[in-house]
């Protein structure tokens, strides 16, 4: 069997995302990874140096420099023919371009896979990651969308793929590219960063999120929120941790303000350990945490900030 793997990449760096999604395809069979942009040949290298990588297909053509769904869904349908499996990670750009594939195909998409039990057999969870359904497909194709959490990234180094150039499908004149505005910030991507604090409705306000931000400058971590703390409009929306917003699983998470609720927990309980800063003894988090601290958040932090500073 032959797995395509659809890389996530802005053309120069190649998302990490994309690793946890290789090591979900090299269960099924040969990997292929396809790298569609503009002027993006250093990430078609980057990628045919991922472990497990048997060949990197490169489509280099202005028509994907915005990586806009319509267009890059009828480049990896074009390909599809030749491959058993075509996956994606479980990321916003992910879930914008595998349901136009599977579409394209006339098959079923499968989503959000945690854990693969044969070449047609997939586990995923279900009601906010309460349960895990094992589910079975019958198309000769199967188009697949990764929860990164549930795999482990793939080696970066090590591999040694060939690169082949792919003929572009051009470009579908479905949408196009109008501008783009860009939050810039020195600390990592949620869904990537060893180490997370979010708030949340207990922050009371965006300006309190300075509070959390002296902790994450000194932990190196990214800063989320509850969806409540950004349906509340104290932070923006890409802040938002949960089965609504971002997936992730750190090496810390540390979750101040935040009640638990069911689609917050989704998104975070799989990280390795859980902090939890909550004056509320009866919080739901605090039956996940693996530390806990009830006290008053406007306290605690400040103390947590200057027992970092020493």
């Amino acid at each position: 069997m032959s797995v395509l793997v659809v890389a996530e990449h802005d053309n120069t760096n190649l998302k990490p995302a994309t690793l946890n999604a290789v090591t979900a395809a090299a269960k099924l069979g040969d990997v292929a990874v396809l790298v569609a942009g503009s002027n993006c040949h250093g990430v078609a290298e980057a990628a045919a140096k991922i472990g497990g990588v048997a060949k990197v297909l490169l489509a280099d053509d202005p028509a994907y420099e915005h990586r806009l769904a319509e267009n890059l869904a009828a480049l990896v349908a074009k390909l599809a023919p030749g491959f058993t499996h075509v996956l994606a990670t479980a990321t916003s750009a992910g879930k914008n371009v595998m349901p136009r594939v599977a579409a394209l195909l006339d098959v079923a998409q499968i989503s959000d896979i945690s854990a693969v039990e044969g070449a047609d057999t997939f586990v995923r969870p279900i009601y906010a990651g309460n349960a895990l359904a094992t589910v079975q497909s019958s198309d000769p194709i199967k188009v697949i969308t990764v929860r990164a959490t549930g795999f482990d990234p793939a080696p970066a180094e090590g591999g040694s793929a060939a690169i082949e150039t792919v003929d572009p499908a051009g470009d579908s004149g479905l949408s196009q590219f109008v501008g783009q505005a860009l939050s810039k910030s020195e600390r990592p991507e949620l869904t990537s960063a060893r180490v997370i604090i979010s708030g949340g409705r207990g922050m009371q306000s965006g300006e309190n999120f300075h509070l959390l931000e002296k902790v994450a400058d000194k932990l190196g971590a990214a800063v989320g929120a509850s969806r409540a703390a950004v349906d509340a409009g104290f932070v923006p929306n890409d802040y938002q941790v949960g089965q609504t917003g971002k997936i992730v699983a750190p090496e810390l998470y540390i979750a101040v303000g935040i009640s638990g609720a069911i689609q917050h927990l989704a998104g975070m309980k799989d990280s390795k350990v859980i902090v939890a800063i909550n004056k509320d003894e009866d919080a739901p988090i605090l039956q996940v945490a693996d530390y806990s601290l009830v006290a008053d958040l406007f306290q605690a932090v400040p103390e947590l900030a200057a027992e970092l500073e020493k």
